[in-house]
Parts: C-alpha cells; sequence; structure tokens
C-alpha cells in the first residue's frame, strides 16, 4: 500500500467519522425532548446506537477505525456482518438486527450497504438518521448494479 493509498484511506475514514458523528448527534438533539413509551426507561441524553454497514467488497472489519473513535466518544456502535447474499436476503438480516437495539439508531452505510440500509430501515421507528459514505441510495425500481451501470 502506497502513502497516497494510505493518505485517501485515512482521509476517507475521517469524513466518514465526521459524517456519522454530526448526523449522531443531530439524532441525539432531535430525540432529547421525545415523550414515548420508552422514553421513561432511558435518559432523554442516551447517544443513538450507531450501525455501521459495510459494502460488497469488505467486511465489517472495514469499520474499526470508526467503531473506535465512537465509542470513545461514547457512542455505541454496532458493525454487523452483511451477509451479501441479495438485497431482499441482506435487508431483511440487517433489519433483523435493528429490531434488537434500544433507543434511536443512526445508520451509515458504504457502497452497496447504502441501498441495503435504505431497505432495511423500512418500519423500524427508532431509526432517526441515515447516513450515506460514498453510498448507493437507489429510488424505489432502481438497483445499485443498475447505478453503476448508469455511470461508469
Amino acid at each position: 500500500m502506497n502513502v497516497n493509498t494510505v493518505f485517501r484511506s485515512t482521509r476517507t475514514s475521517a469524513v466518514a467519522l465526521g459524517a456519522v458523528a454530526g448526523v449522531a448527534a443531530l439524532a441525539l438533539a432531535a430525540t432529547a425532548g421525545t415523550a414515548d413509551a420508552t422514553a421513561a426507561h432511558r435518559p432523554s441524553h442516551q447517544k443513538p446506537t450507531v450501525v455501521l454497514v459495510h459494502g460488497a467488497f469488505a467486511d465489517s472489519s472495514s469499520w474499526n477505525g470508526v467503531v473506535k473513535r465512537l465509542q470513545r466518544d461514547g457512542y455505541p456502535v454496532v458493525a454487523p456482518a452483511n451477509p451479501l447474499r441479495g438485497l431482499a436476503s441482506d435487508a431483511a438480516y440487517l433489519h433483523s438486527v435493528l429490531n434488537t437495539v434500544k433507543g434511536p439508531i443512526v445508520l451509515a452505510g458504504h457502497s452497496y450497504g447504502g441501498a441495503v440500509m435504505s431497505q432495511a430501515a423500512v418500519g423500524v421507528s427508532d431509526v432517526k438518521a441515515l447516513v450515506y459514505i460514498a453510498a448507493f441510495a437507489p429510488e424505489k425500481g432502481e438497483s445499485a448494479l443498475g447505478l453503476s451501470n448508469k455511470f461508469p
């Protein structure tokens, strides 16, 4: 790995961390005043859990640097392994993971992970924000592959 690759990777990680932490802070502010059934069971200042979704040519360890920094700043973090079996299957798996997280959630995805988290978040009321980090955000009826082919 050359110096340019390391620099680019470090800079990308810093940008990702900044984006995720910024959105997580906004989600925290937005949920601080909510009075719902679960609010009585958690402090209103609870930081959201950040769920990191990797893309197709990576694994969850690709988020290790971001995970360490977010945890250092007091954010609970989950970086599940994206099974990479197909969009519907991957989204269903991530949806099941989201249903195990208590409290507000900020989802962040990279590349194909953006398409996965977009579908997985549907119907999960605790998801407060989606963060796309160089990720696919397909419209209804679009696919990541279709977008890749459309914009080579």
